[in-house]
């Protein structure tokens, strides 16, 4: 069954991490994609813009309008993600909780079951 892992992030808590907090928030990283990697578990990460540099498209009444900014206003937004390929659930909460940013108070890391995958490779809906 195929996972995504989801980074909500917190941009003040971000800031307030030291340089050597940061530093070993991008080594956790490089440390968990070589371990998912390596079991084969990893489909793909990708890792995304602040919200202030995205933009939101809507079509009413055949009408595109693109207004700045993320289409919700929140403290928290998706900082990235991991699609991943597991046996149970339960690998997928085992691995969720090895990304570095589970272990810091304010952050989180989102799992949530894909139901549909095209790209990455692959073009078969999952079965759920």
């Amino acid at each position: 069954m195929k996972y995504l892992l989801i980074m909500q992030i917190d941009p003040a808590v971000l800031e307030s991490l030291t340089e050597a907090q940061g530093r070993e928030i991008e080594t956790g990283h490089g440390r968990f994609m070589e371990e998912i990697t390596r079991t084969g578990e990893l489909i793909g990460t990708q890792a995304l813009a602040d919200p202030s540099r995205s933009a939101v498209v809507s079509v009413r009444d055949g009408a595109t309008t693109v207004t700045d900014g993320p289409f919700v206003e929140a403290k928290e937004y998706m900082g990235g993600f991991y699609v991943i390929d597991v046996e149970t659930p339960e690998r997928a909460y085992e691995l969720a909780a090895k990304i570095p940013d589970a272990g810091i108070e304010g952050l989180a890391v989102e799992v949530r079951p894909v139901v549909f995958t095209a790209g990455f490779g692959l073009t078969e809906p999952e079965e759920s």
